[in-house]
Protein backbone atom coordinates (compact mmCIF):
# COMPACT_ATOMS: atom_id res chain seq x y z
CA UNK A 1 0.00 0.00 0.00
CA UNK A 2 1.12 3.19 -0.89
CA UNK A 3 0.29 6.17 1.87
CA UNK A 4 0.50 9.45 0.80
CA UNK A 5 -1.61 13.20 1.32
CA UNK A 6 -1.26 16.52 2.39
CA UNK A 7 1.05 17.30 5.20
CA UNK A 8 -0.48 17.28 8.58
CA UNK A 9 -3.66 15.08 6.92
CA UNK A 10 -2.45 11.96 9.69
CA UNK A 11 0.05 10.07 7.41
CA UNK A 12 2.68 9.03 10.21
CA UNK A 13 -0.48 7.92 12.50
CA UNK A 14 -1.90 6.04 9.56
CA UNK A 15 1.44 4.30 8.97
CA UNK A 16 1.93 3.67 13.29
CA UNK A 17 -1.67 2.26 13.15
CA UNK A 18 -0.74 -0.33 10.32
CA UNK A 19 2.48 -0.99 11.78
CA UNK A 20 0.34 -1.99 14.80
CA UNK A 21 -1.87 -4.17 12.43
CA UNK A 22 1.42 -6.21 11.52
CA UNK A 23 2.01 -4.25 8.37
CA UNK A 24 5.85 -3.45 7.61
CA UNK A 25 5.96 0.07 7.13
CA UNK A 26 8.76 2.51 5.61
CA UNK A 27 7.83 6.28 5.92
CA UNK A 28 9.70 9.16 3.68
CA UNK A 29 10.32 6.46 0.64
CA UNK A 30 11.24 7.46 -2.24
CA UNK A 31 9.17 6.63 -4.43
CA UNK A 32 11.24 6.18 -7.65
CA UNK A 33 13.02 3.37 -5.99
CA UNK A 34 10.18 1.49 -5.58
CA UNK A 35 10.41 -1.23 -8.30
CA UNK A 36 13.97 -1.41 -6.97
CA UNK A 37 12.56 -2.13 -3.24
CA UNK A 38 9.66 -4.62 -4.37
CA UNK A 39 11.74 -6.71 -6.95
CA UNK A 40 14.68 -6.97 -3.96
CA UNK A 41 15.48 -10.70 -2.79
CA UNK A 42 14.46 -9.39 0.62
CA UNK A 43 10.93 -7.66 -0.81
CA UNK A 44 10.34 -10.19 -3.69
CA UNK A 45 7.85 -12.46 -4.82
CA UNK A 46 8.10 -14.36 -0.70
CA UNK A 47 6.94 -10.70 0.65
CA UNK A 48 3.38 -12.44 1.90
CA UNK A 49 5.02 -15.58 2.68
CA UNK A 50 8.01 -14.25 5.18
CA UNK A 51 6.36 -10.82 6.13
CA UNK A 52 3.64 -8.86 6.58
CA UNK A 53 2.17 -6.67 4.08
CA UNK A 54 4.01 -3.53 3.68
CA UNK A 55 2.75 0.08 3.70
CA UNK A 56 5.16 2.97 2.12
CA UNK A 57 4.56 6.18 3.17
CA UNK A 58 5.74 9.45 0.72
CA UNK A 59 4.44 12.61 0.51
CA UNK A 60 5.32 16.16 -1.50
CA UNK A 61 8.71 16.64 0.39
CA UNK A 62 9.70 13.69 -0.76
CA UNK A 63 13.26 14.24 -3.17
CA UNK A 64 12.24 14.59 -6.84
CA UNK A 65 8.80 13.78 -6.25
CA UNK A 66 6.62 14.05 -9.38
CA UNK A 67 2.64 12.89 -8.87
CA UNK A 68 2.39 12.60 -12.68
CA UNK A 69 5.24 9.90 -12.49
CA UNK A 70 3.78 8.52 -9.55
CA UNK A 71 0.97 7.33 -11.01
CA UNK A 72 2.56 6.34 -13.95
CA UNK A 73 4.45 4.26 -11.67
CA UNK A 74 1.65 2.75 -10.15
CA UNK A 75 0.20 1.96 -13.42
CA UNK A 76 2.98 -0.33 -14.54
CA UNK A 77 3.37 -2.10 -10.80
CA UNK A 78 -0.41 -2.92 -10.79
CA UNK A 79 -0.25 -4.62 -13.78
CA UNK A 80 2.14 -7.30 -12.38
CA UNK A 81 0.30 -10.59 -11.34
CA UNK A 82 2.74 -11.15 -8.34
CA UNK A 83 1.49 -7.84 -6.51
CA UNK A 84 -1.61 -6.69 -5.10
CA UNK A 85 -0.99 -2.32 -4.77
CA UNK A 86 -3.70 0.09 -3.28
CA UNK A 87 -2.79 3.67 -2.82
CA UNK A 88 -4.46 5.59 0.53
CA UNK A 89 -4.46 9.26 0.35
CA UNK A 90 -5.21 11.45 3.73
CA UNK A 91 -6.64 14.73 2.79
CA UNK A 92 -7.76 17.30 5.39
CA UNK A 93 -9.54 20.74 4.86
CA UNK A 94 -7.25 23.80 4.11
CA UNK A 95 -8.46 26.17 7.61
CA UNK A 96 -7.92 22.19 10.02
CA UNK A 97 -4.36 22.51 8.74
CA UNK A 98 -3.86 25.59 8.83
CA UNK A 99 -4.91 24.84 12.24
CA UNK A 100 -2.39 22.54 12.94
CA UNK A 101 0.80 23.77 12.14
CA UNK A 102 -0.36 27.19 13.95
CA UNK A 103 -0.67 24.99 16.68
CA UNK A 104 2.52 22.68 16.30
CA UNK A 105 4.12 26.09 15.52
CA UNK A 106 5.86 24.03 12.50
CA UNK A 107 6.64 25.94 9.31
CA UNK A 108 5.02 24.00 5.85
CA UNK A 109 8.09 23.12 3.56
CA UNK A 110 5.90 24.85 0.36
CA UNK A 111 5.13 27.47 2.32
CA UNK A 112 8.88 29.58 2.36
CA UNK A 113 8.69 32.82 3.56
CA UNK A 114 4.63 33.53 3.13
CA UNK A 115 2.17 32.09 5.38
CA UNK A 116 0.80 28.36 5.96
CA UNK A 117 -1.91 29.15 3.85
CA UNK A 118 0.00 29.78 0.79
CA UNK A 119 2.26 26.58 1.29
CA UNK A 120 -1.01 24.38 1.52
CA UNK A 121 -2.62 25.83 -1.04
CA UNK A 122 0.68 25.02 -3.47
CA UNK A 123 0.73 21.53 -2.42
CA UNK A 124 -3.08 21.35 -2.95
CA UNK A 125 -2.49 21.65 -6.28
CA UNK A 126 0.79 19.50 -6.39
CA UNK A 127 -1.21 16.61 -4.77
CA UNK A 128 -4.70 16.68 -7.06
CA UNK A 129 -3.59 14.42 -9.05
CA UNK A 130 -2.46 11.81 -6.83
CA UNK A 131 -5.69 12.42 -4.74
CA UNK A 132 -8.05 11.66 -8.32
CA UNK A 133 -5.96 8.65 -8.35
CA UNK A 134 -6.06 6.82 -5.48
CA UNK A 135 -8.11 3.83 -4.42
CA UNK A 136 -9.13 5.39 -1.27
CA UNK A 137 -9.35 8.73 0.62
CA UNK A 138 -9.83 9.63 3.86
CA UNK A 139 -10.57 12.79 5.32
CA UNK A 140 -9.31 13.84 8.60
CA UNK A 141 -10.59 17.47 8.43
CA UNK A 142 -12.68 16.58 11.57
CA UNK A 143 -10.76 13.53 13.40
CA UNK A 144 -9.13 13.69 16.18
CA UNK A 145 -5.93 11.31 16.23
CA UNK A 146 -7.39 8.83 17.62
CA UNK A 147 -9.91 9.19 15.27
CA UNK A 148 -7.98 8.45 12.42
CA UNK A 149 -6.71 5.33 14.39
CA UNK A 150 -10.42 4.10 14.70
CA UNK A 151 -11.21 4.48 10.97
CA UNK A 152 -7.62 2.47 9.94
CA UNK A 153 -8.56 0.24 12.08
CA UNK A 154 -12.11 -0.46 10.81
CA UNK A 155 -10.55 -0.45 7.53
CA UNK A 156 -7.42 -2.44 7.29
CA UNK A 157 -8.16 -4.97 10.78
CA UNK A 158 -7.95 -8.23 10.17
CA UNK A 159 -11.92 -9.69 10.57
CA UNK A 160 -11.60 -11.32 13.91
CA UNK A 161 -10.20 -7.54 15.12
CA UNK A 162 -7.00 -6.10 17.04
CA UNK A 163 -5.81 -8.15 19.97
CA UNK A 164 -6.64 -6.99 23.57
CA UNK A 165 -4.19 -8.93 26.30
CA UNK A 166 -6.14 -8.73 29.46
CA UNK A 167 -4.15 -9.25 33.06
CA UNK A 168 -6.56 -9.88 36.07
CA UNK A 169 -4.89 -9.33 39.30
CA UNK A 170 -4.69 -9.38 43.07
CA UNK A 171 -3.08 -7.74 45.26
CA UNK A 172 -2.90 -6.50 48.93
CA UNK A 173 -3.41 -3.02 50.15
CA UNK A 174 -1.30 -3.04 53.71
CA UNK A 175 1.50 -4.25 50.75
CA UNK A 176 1.59 -1.72 48.19
CA UNK A 177 -0.70 -0.61 44.99
CA UNK A 178 -0.08 -2.34 42.18
CA UNK A 179 2.31 0.57 39.87
CA UNK A 180 -0.06 0.80 36.51
CA UNK A 181 -3.47 -0.58 36.24
CA UNK A 182 -6.99 0.61 34.32
CA UNK A 183 -9.23 -0.65 36.76
CA UNK A 184 -8.72 -1.22 40.78
CA UNK A 185 -11.33 -2.76 42.76
CA UNK A 186 -11.58 -2.67 46.55
CA UNK A 187 -12.69 -6.13 47.88
CA UNK A 188 -12.37 -5.05 51.99
CA UNK A 189 -15.82 -4.82 52.21
CA UNK A 190 -16.47 -8.01 51.92
CA UNK A 191 -16.31 -10.00 54.98
CA UNK A 192 -12.47 -11.26 55.70
CA UNK A 193 -12.05 -14.90 56.20
CA UNK A 194 -8.88 -13.53 57.94
CA UNK A 195 -10.38 -13.96 61.05
CA UNK A 196 -11.97 -17.28 61.22
CA UNK A 197 -8.42 -19.57 62.43
CA UNK A 198 -9.61 -22.38 60.16
CA UNK A 199 -9.94 -20.27 57.19
CA UNK A 200 -6.83 -18.56 57.79
CA UNK A 201 -4.00 -20.43 56.29
CA UNK A 202 -6.19 -20.84 53.20
CA UNK A 203 -6.50 -18.52 49.74
CA UNK A 204 -9.25 -17.09 47.49
CA UNK A 205 -8.17 -20.30 45.41
CA UNK A 206 -9.67 -22.81 48.00
CA UNK A 207 -13.26 -24.12 48.31
CA UNK A 208 -13.88 -22.88 51.31
CA UNK A 209 -12.72 -19.75 51.37
CA UNK A 210 -14.61 -19.71 47.86
CA UNK A 211 -17.80 -20.69 50.29
CA UNK A 212 -17.58 -17.50 53.07
CA UNK A 213 -17.38 -15.17 50.57
CA UNK A 214 -20.50 -16.15 48.75
CA UNK A 215 -22.90 -16.72 51.70
CA UNK A 216 -21.62 -12.69 52.07
CA UNK A 217 -25.01 -10.80 50.99
CA UNK A 218 -22.82 -8.00 49.30
CA UNK A 219 -21.24 -10.43 46.92
CA UNK A 220 -23.69 -11.57 44.53
CA UNK A 221 -24.19 -7.81 43.52
CA UNK A 222 -20.74 -6.66 43.72
CA UNK A 223 -19.74 -9.10 41.28
CA UNK A 224 -22.19 -9.22 38.82
CA UNK A 225 -21.47 -5.20 38.32
CA UNK A 226 -18.05 -5.30 38.21
CA UNK A 227 -18.55 -8.11 35.84
CA UNK A 228 -21.23 -5.99 33.51
CA UNK A 229 -18.75 -2.98 33.52
CA UNK A 230 -16.30 -4.94 32.11
CA UNK A 231 -17.82 -7.03 29.77
CA UNK A 232 -19.45 -3.21 28.32
CA UNK A 233 -16.19 -1.48 28.29
CA UNK A 234 -13.57 -4.14 27.28
CA UNK A 235 -14.93 -4.64 23.53
CA UNK A 236 -15.19 -0.19 23.73
CA UNK A 237 -11.20 -0.46 24.53
CA UNK A 238 -10.86 -3.46 21.64
CA UNK A 239 -12.67 -1.05 19.07
CA UNK A 240 -10.37 1.95 20.40
CA UNK A 241 -7.03 -0.14 19.16
CA UNK A 242 -5.91 -0.65 23.32
CA UNK A 243 -3.43 -3.39 23.72
CA UNK A 244 -3.18 -3.84 26.67
CA UNK A 245 -5.85 -3.58 29.91
CA UNK A 246 -4.98 -4.74 33.44
CA UNK A 247 -7.69 -5.52 35.88
CA UNK A 248 -6.72 -5.31 39.71
CA UNK A 249 -8.58 -6.53 42.48
CA UNK A 250 -7.21 -5.65 46.50
CA UNK A 251 -8.43 -6.75 49.55
CA UNK A 252 -6.25 -5.58 53.27
CA UNK A 253 -3.48 -8.93 52.67
CA UNK A 254 -4.38 -10.01 49.07
CA UNK A 255 -4.60 -13.59 49.89
CA UNK A 256 -8.54 -14.40 50.22
CA UNK A 257 -11.27 -11.86 49.03
CA UNK A 258 -9.02 -10.16 46.16
CA UNK A 259 -8.01 -13.55 45.28
CA UNK A 260 -11.23 -15.30 44.64
CA UNK A 261 -13.02 -12.19 43.18
CA UNK A 262 -9.95 -11.88 40.25
CA UNK A 263 -10.10 -16.19 39.91
CA UNK A 264 -14.16 -14.87 39.19
CA UNK A 265 -13.90 -12.22 37.29
CA UNK A 266 -11.14 -14.26 34.54
CA UNK A 267 -13.85 -16.66 34.58
CA UNK A 268 -16.61 -14.59 32.93
CA UNK A 269 -14.27 -13.11 30.97
CA UNK A 270 -13.43 -16.33 29.65
CA UNK A 271 -16.92 -17.55 29.20
CA UNK A 272 -17.33 -14.59 27.51
CA UNK A 273 -14.18 -14.80 24.45
CA UNK A 274 -11.85 -13.04 26.22
CA UNK A 275 -8.42 -14.89 27.41
CA UNK A 276 -6.72 -12.99 30.64
CA UNK A 277 -3.95 -13.61 32.24
CA UNK A 278 -4.10 -14.14 35.86
CA UNK A 279 -1.57 -12.59 38.28
CA UNK A 280 -1.74 -13.20 42.24
CA UNK A 281 0.82 -10.81 43.68
CA UNK A 282 0.73 -11.66 47.24
CA UNK A 283 -0.85 -15.07 47.28
CA UNK A 284 2.09 -16.59 49.27
CA UNK A 285 2.74 -13.96 51.43
CA UNK A 286 2.61 -14.75 55.18
CA UNK A 287 -0.76 -14.40 56.87
CA UNK A 288 -0.33 -12.10 59.49
CA UNK A 289 -2.97 -10.55 62.00
CA UNK A 290 -0.50 -6.86 61.94
CA UNK A 291 -0.91 -6.59 57.97
CA UNK A 292 -4.59 -7.50 58.04
CA UNK A 293 -5.33 -5.19 61.08
CA UNK A 294 -8.37 -5.27 63.04
CA UNK A 295 -10.12 -2.65 61.61
CA UNK A 296 -10.14 -5.04 58.00
CA UNK A 297 -12.61 -7.35 60.40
Amino acid sequence: MLVTGMLGAGKTTALRVLEDLGWETIDNFPIRLLERLIDSPEHGADLGEHHGPLAIGFDSRTRGFNPHEVIELVKRLTRRGDLALTTLYLDCGGAELERRYNETRRRHPLANDMPAASGIAAERELMEPLRRWADLVINTTQFAANQLQQAMREQFAPAAGPDLTISVSSFGFSRGMPPVADFVFDMRFLNNPHWDKDLRPMTGKDAPIAEFIRQDPAFEDAFARIRDLLLAVLPRFQAQGKAYVHIAFGCTGGRHRSVFMAEQIGMALRNHGFSPTMLHRNLQSRAADLVEGAASR
